[in-house]
């Protein structure tokens, strides 16, 4: 364990030595002039998504109040933990597919959203199945695919959300998903977008760990996970892999476990 925590410090300061170091072609215009960080937040293209549908889906942390509790709660702890370790990038997973590991990474998104000082990133790498942007209501022109490949500039591709979090969605699947997040510039791709943009905290809504290697190609890049598990369907074999296989890989920062029921409640927790 102590040999893991050493190399996921040692790559985790090697990622910060890039970030600080990391040009910006692949992030903004070539002629783009130097700018602030709220300026190139807010030139960021802007959506809103009607309150019906996001609580249809299960995402009530648009606003403050009683279902968005629980969700806030996972917020803070998430993020306090995240703050003391000094890790800004979070992939939100889960063993097997329908866990609600998506409804979790958008809850999160938003929650971190209401924090005004605080500016937060979402990304739709789930890509053999991407379903963000059927949770916001908005369809990219381009794909995100695009972006990590490096056909498409970030400042072309995300979307943002009340100025202060920003979304890469996915437009479709791809159709070699492991292949694109395991290649070293997609690494490239996003410690340039972290060295532009400054966000608090990126979150990574990842495949099931168990029904693929897409997470395992990725998972690398990435300070901590949280897994997700179904209280009626997850199997405990099936989060024991998923949480080792995670484990020598990165730090698993806790788990949610989804759609357990306390009286009338559902209930969460890391």
């Amino acid at each position: 364990m102590e040999k893991l925590q050493a190399a996921l410090e040692k790559a985790r300061q090697t990622r910060a030595e890039h970030v600080r170091s990391a040009p910006t072609e692949r992030v903004l215009p070539a002629d783009h002039p130097p700018t602030s960080i709220p300026e190139l937040w807010a030139a960021l293209p802007s959506f809103e998504v009607d309150e019906k549908h996001l609580v249809q889906n299960l995402v009530f942390t648009r606003q403050a109040g009683t279902q968005a509790a629980p969700f806030d709660i996972l917020r803070t702890k998430v993020l306090l933990q995240m703050r003391q370790n000094g890790w800004k990038r979070l992939a939100v997973t889960s063993p097997m597919p329908r866990a609600g590991k998506t409804t979790i990474a958008c809850n999160l998104a938003l929650s971190l959203g209401r924090q005004q000082d605080m500016c937060s990133m979402l990304f739709d790498l789930d890509l053999r199945d991407p379903s963000v942007h059927q949770f916001f209501q908005t369809r990219p022109r381009h794909s995100i695919g695009e972006v990590l490949k490096g056909d498409t500039l970030f400042a072309d591709q995300a979307q943002c959300y009340r100025g202060n979090v920003a979304v890469s969605m996915a437009n479709r699947s791809e159709p070699d998903p492991s292949q694109l997040l395991l290649a070293e510039e997609t690494a490239t791709v996003l410690d340039q977008i972290e060295a532009v943009y400054k966000p608090d905290v990126m979150i990574f809504d990842l495949p099931s760990v168990l029904v693929n290697d897409d997470t395992r190609a990725f998972v690398k890049n990435v300070d901590c996970a949280l897994i997700v598990a179904r209280s009626d369907d997850t199997r405990y074999a099936q989060f024991d892999t998923c949480e080792r296989e995670l484990g020598e890989q990165t730090n698993v920062l806790g788990t949610v476990l989804n759609a357990y029921r306390h009286g009338e409640k559902d209930a969460g927790g890391v």
